[in-house]
């Protein structure tokens, strides 16, 4: 949509009809820019500047009882290395946990959790001699109140025992300015270039190490994005190159990372490999000093697609170096109305000091049919081999149906059974936990969705979700 219509007629309107007046306006003066730059969407033009506008707003509300959890699969990277060398963030990923009710007696064992969040978008854009100029501010705002056992987040922010809340006031997400076109220069506040991509399994379930990991191979202890100055150039022949600084806004002995990426897109194939270096502004080594790989490729072959991905890294600690590896491999073949999918993965590396770690390894496979039109039904399986000695095993097995009832409403159901192999050492029993669930989706359309949706489970866990969301360009 544009505001020239808008803007003109109001000036029309408001009965300023003399050339004095236009000009005096300034900003009304030249409606063209955002065209003679080839942009569209939300747009307000001045004589020099062509302004996009963009944002979302979404909502999640939540209910049941859900508060605790049990382990599914426990991966080589959690535990296994020193506080201070990943982040905690890092240090979860791979781990899948199931819903576990609370059973206090004589209070409320009700979980909640309520969380809207407002993303507001400006693109400023000129010309230059050397291309497009553009400023991008990133507005984000995140109002997330949780309550678990009934006891909930206090209005200040603060979070008394067995409560939570996540409260960001709008601040800039990203702050940036860019300019450029073959070639584009970046600097300020921005995401990282680092590419993690084409590493997701095709299988429908999914696989248990890349399930937290970007649904794909572990990027590593990459300490990206922030602060930053960011170089990237087309080769041509599908090639594209960058080159940044990162982390720059980091005080630690991790800040600054050396971030460089080669990229490949032609006919079928999508490729790349991104490598990092981190905790270089200190110029000595600590544990802050980092190093991580990623590379994947994607290849699609008239019914067949074909996905390997690898990531390899670690880091300097007083120790003994530490260092891991993750490799992943998906294909996906369709036979007019069958998808067959299949994953694999593994994972391992050295602690700190050099022993070896276990080799953990999994797989996963699924089976897809469209049954009609606008029916999907997909059954599939994952499983994954703890490689610790006395760790049990984890598995899942779904069934799904997909039905779009309609061009704006879609029906998800899906009923499976996740399970643990008995641990010898610490001792504990084996279980299974079936459950069932439910989504009802809606795109009424102008950018607008909803959905509702509800899970139980065997053990007495349960979560209805509500979601909406809006968004314009």
């Amino acid at each position: 949509m544009k505001l020239k219509s808008l803007i003109l007629g109001s000036v029309a309107a408001a009965g300023l009809s003399t050339a004095g007046f236009a000009a005096d306006l300034g900003v009304l003066t030249s409606l063209d820019v955002c065209d003679e730059l080839g942009l569209s969407g939300l747009t307000i033009s001045s004589d020099t500047n062509c302004l996009q506008i963009s944002g979302k707003v979404s909502y999640t509300f939540e209910y049941g009882n859900y508060n605790l959890s049990s382990n599914i699969a426990n991966t080589f990277v959690s535990g296994n290395f020193a506080a201070g060398t990943i982040s905690s963030r890092e240090n979860t990923d791979g781990v899948r946990n199931i819903d576990v009710p609370s059973a206090l007696v004589g209070v409320s064992n009700q979980d909640w959790a309520s969380k809207v969040e407002v993303l507001l978008k400006f693109v400023g854009t000129a010309s230059s001699d050397f291309g497009p100029a553009r400023v991008v501010i990133n507005l984000r705002q995140r109002d997330y109140y949780a309550a678990t056992n009934a006891v909930g987040a206090a209005a200040a922010g603060l979070s008394p025992a067995g409560a939570h809340g996540d409260f960001h006031a709008l601040r800039a997400q990203d702050a940036y300015v860019q300019v450029g076109d073959t070639t584009i220069l970046s600097a300020g506040k921005k995401g990282s270039i680092f590419n993690e991509g084409d590493d997701e399994p095709f299988n429908f379930t999914g696989l248990f190490m890349s399930d937290d990991a970007d649904k794909g191979v572990w990027e590593g202890p990459v300490r990206k994005g922030g602060h930053v100055i960011q170089l990237e150039t087309q080769f041509g022949e599908g090639f594209i190159g960058k080159i940044g600084l990162e982390a720059l806004d980091r005080t630690g002995n991790d800040a600054g990372s050396l971030i460089g990426v080669l990229e490949y897109a032609g006919e079928g194939v999508t490729a790349h490999i991104s490598g990092s270096l981190g905790g270089l502004l200190d110029g000595v080594q600590t544990v802050g000093d980092t190093y991580a790989v990623h590379a994947g490729v994607t290849g699609t072959f008239d019914a067949f697609k074909l996905r390997a991905a690898g990531a390899v890294g670690g880091g300097f600690a007083a120790g003994g170096n530490w260092m891991y590896w993750n490799g992943l491999v998906s294909g996906e073949a369709n036979f007019d109305m069958f998808k067959v999918a299949l994953s694999a993965e593994a994972a391992g590396g050295t602690a700190i000091g050099g022993a070896a770690l276990d080799t953990d390894y999994g797989f996963g496979g699924s089976l897809g049919a469209t049954v009609a039109e606008g029916i999907e039904i997909n059954i599939g399986g994952r499983y994954f081999n703890d490689g610790t000695a006395g760790i049990g095993d984890g598995y899942q097995v779904a069934a799904q149906l997909i039905a779009a009832v309609t061009e704006t409403i879609k029906i998800t159901g899906e009923i499976g059974v996740y399970g643990h192999a008995e641990n010898t050492a610490p001792v504990a029993a084996a279980f299974s936990d079936f459950y069932g669930s439910a989504e009802l989706a809606w795109a009424p359309g102008g950018g607008f969705t909803s959905s509702l949706g509800a899970k139980v489970q065997q053990n007495g866990a349960y979560k209805v979700t509500f979601k909406a969301a809006k968004s314009f360009e």
